[in-house]
């Protein structure tokens, strides 16, 4: 098992700020697994319009931190690093659930387990989690790509 703080991820991932959404990684199990968090601040540039009378994280941005947390997987179990003319985009989101909001405050545990790798295609069971309840769960299908 493996953890990363801050500066590894940052070396792995081309997300900066306001976008990059993962905090800490807090366990990695090569080729099967990653947990780690995204910790929720009041002080996050999306609360100012969602919304401002009762600040709530977008779902989109729920599996936006989903996939970098799978992304950090990927990158882990191959033994790379992704350099700068490597990107990771979606190919497929299914069966996307939102069972709670996450608000400021909340510190969002991120679950990724990878199902299948093949053809530069990845599948993944991803959930998040707020206090040991699922908030969010999806099928997140992802591809790394080269770019000029």
């Amino acid at each position: 098992m493996t953890t990363m703080n801050i500066h590894q991820i940052l070396k792995k991932l081309p997300h900066r700020y306001p976008i990059l959404l993962v905090d800490r990684v807090l366990e990695i199990e090569l080729n099967k697994s990653i947990r780690a968090i995204k910790n929720v601040t009041i002080n996050e540039p999306f609360f100012m319009g969602h919304f401002p009378h009762r600040p709530v994280m977008p779902g989109v941005l729920i599996l936006e931190a989903l996939a970098q947390a799978s992304a950090l997987l990927s990158f882990a179990s191959m033994g790379e690093d992704p350099g700068d003319d490597t990107v990771v985009y979606f190919a497929g989101i299914d069966g996307a659930r939102f069972k709670r909001p996450v608000e400021p405050g909340d510190q969002l545990v991120l679950e990724s387990t990878l199902l299948r790798a093949k053809a530069g295609i990845f599948k993944y069971h991803a959930r998040g989690l707020v206090d040991g309840e699922v908030v969010t769960e999806a099928e997140l299908m992802c591809t790394m790509r080269k770019i000029a």
